[in-house]
């Protein structure tokens, strides 16, 4: 069996596909595939979630038949052809599928999934692949497979992170100077991420509203993010090195979504310095909270159950707040104070008793183990 953990980003949402900085950390909630050499050419997946919808394809037809197969299956059958594709002997092989990272919760389940599946068929058919090549092979899958648009941030978190740090990424220099991913360099870094140290705790709400990367929202925020840099006459918004700079975007809607990339690399930026100081982590909980503000007004891509979310844990004591992943939906992260978690979480709970919201799910994380085999 191999697992994969979901990620939460502390900062940096909406950066990755611009070329900026992130610093997740993995969730200690995994998926698993259980996986194992078949006789034959095919591969068979089966997941726990869908125990009537197995699917058996033969590994020369993977690609012929993306249009037939369930959507759920394409996340694992995906990687299967990315290995074909770049030219690995992938045989027969049996793929069972598992795990606790809610899907829709904004917390990379998806991602989770297809590099769980990536590290099992690197350790049974391509011992010789990388990390960086497997981060690599997930995304494509996704991308190409799925048709997902997302950025490189999701499988980097779920095989990079190590327990107790985040993880920082330079997307653009991990991508272009073909850093090794397996030792740190100036492209990515592990930041000691202590909570219990200061008696605090990283609160994790599920409004309970799904969210899906394979739709028009997400695909639409990254066209008008190329817009804005190419207007800017830049490669990507994150060689845009002042707010000021937007001025020169004539189109309001296209200027704030420049400007949350801008900003949002600066909090990135900011955040990772003070963790690197050993800076008590109350103090970037306001970060976190002006990163929530940036997503809803620039972005646009919060709801009212996740900025009702984020507003009665900043009430109820929490030091900082915000939603995580694409948006739409999904989940927020709140840093409090351990003393405070039951206050947090019944503020939560009563306001969206009193706002008609479904009770939301509640869980405290902490930075756990990237991707490995666990048995």
């Amino acid at each position: 069996m191999w697992v994969a953990p979901g990620r939460v980003n502390i900062i940096g949402e909406h950066t990755d596909y611009n070329d900026g900085f992130v610093l997740p950390i993995a969730l200690p909630l995994v998926m698993e595939c259980r996986a194992g050499v078949r006789a034959d050419t095919k591969v068979r997946v089966v997941s726990a979630q869908r125990p009537d919808e197995p699917v058996l394809v033969e590994v020369a037809d993977l690609v012929a038949q993306r249009d037939r197969v369930p959507g759920w299956s394409r996340y694992p059958l995906g990687v299967v052809a990315e290995f074909v594709r770049r030219g690995h002997a992938v045989g027969g092989v049996e793929l069972e599928l598992d795990g606790a990272v809610p899907i829709g919760a904004g917390l990379s389940s998806s991602a989770a999934l297809s590099c769980a599946v990536a590290i099992a068929l690197r350790d049974l058919f391509a011992p010789t692949v990388t990390d960086r090549e497997l981060i690599e092979f997930a995304r494509a899958a996704e991308n190409d497979y799925v048709g997902a648009p997302t950025g490189l941030l999701d499988q980097s978190a779920s095989i990079l992170c190590t327990a107790g740090h985040a993880l920082f990424l330079d997307v653009r220099r991990f991508v272009e100077d073909g850093v090794d991913a397996d030792v740190n360099t100036g492209a990515h870094e592990q930041i000691p991420f202590d909570l219990a140290r200061f008696g605090l705790e990283l609160l994790v709400i599920d409004t309970g509203q799904p969210h899906e990367h394979v739709d028009g929202g997400y695909a639409e925020r990254r066209a008008q993010c190329e817009a804005a840099a190419a207007e800017l006459g830049v490669a990507a918004l994150r060689d845009v090195d002042s707010v000021a700079a937007l001025d020169r975007i004539a189109d309001e809607v296209l200027r704030r979504r420049a400007r949350h990339v801008v900003t949002e690399n600066a909090r990135v930026l900011t955040v990772a310095q003070r963790l690197r100081d050993g800076a008590d982590p109350r103090a970037v909980g306001p970060i976190l909270t002006a990163g929530h503000a940036s997503l809803r007004d620039d972005f646009e891509v919060s709801t009212p159950a996740l900025d009702a979310a984020v507003d009665a844990a900043i009430a109820a004591g929490a030091h900082g707040a915000r939603m995580v992943g694409g948006g739409f939906g999904g989940s927020v992260i709140a840093l409090i104070d351990r003393a405070q978690t039951d206050a947090v979480v019944a503020a939560v709970r009563n306001r969206f008793a009193d706002a008609g919201f479904a009770e939301p799910r509640t869980f405290v994380v902490g930075p756990a183990a990237g991707a490995h085999r666990a048995d």
